[in-house]
């Protein structure tokens, strides 16, 4: 599978969107991968990572993000179970879950429901090691700075503005993938 065949199905490669999603997720994949080989004793599907981490954010088009050139209907929160859908329409269930579980930490059912959110009512964190590592990654690197990674205080800051259940996971991550 080739995910920029993939990506290219639904974005211009002329377009700022296109750029700044494959930036972006090329990023993530870097990161990704880098961590993903200082573990093999995870035995991780480092394969899998890559697409899957080159094509967590494909639904984005989808959602109202004008900073990103992205002018859909629906809120931002919803590109991850939008990709989701677009990648089993595609055939790659599996790849599906990652795009539907790498918003903030993954997002509990509780909390779906709590924050009164415009996504389907289930359970959306993740939870193969891949998955995590993709939503790990991810948290590193935003759209809008492109290519600079942010640090943990950042990230940790940033994800504090959701509720501290977000921050147990992230902190989990970094004890299991950077030994911190």
């Amino acid at each position: 599978m080739n995910p920029l065949e993939i990506i290219e199905k639904y974005y211009s490669p002329k377009s700022d969107v296109y750029h700044i999603l494959v930036s972006h997720s090329r990023s993530v994949a870097d990161k990704a991968l880098t961590i993903g080989r200082a573990h093999p004793e995870m035995n991780l599907d480092l394969a899998f990572v890559e697409e899957a981490a080159m094509l967590h954010d494909i639904g984005i088009f989808m959602c109202k993000a004008p900073d990103i050139d992205c002018y859909g209907s629906a809120e931002y929160i919803c590109h991850g179970y939008l990709g989701a859908a677009l990648m089993r329409k595609e055939g790659y269930p599996r790849h599906a879950l990652v795009c539907e579980r790498h918003t903030g930490t993954g997002l509990s059912l509780e909390m779906i429901l709590r924050r009164g959110l415009p996504i389907p009512h289930r359970d959306m964190r993740p939870v193969s090691l891949e998955e995590q590592l993709i939503c790990f990654a991810d948290k590193f690197f935003s759209k809008t700075k492109l290519g600079k990674e942010k640090d943990r205080a950042k990230i940790r800051k940033s994800l504090s503005k959701y509720g501290e259940e977000n921050i147990k996971p992230f902190d989990d991550w970094c004890k299991l993938f950077l030994g911190e």
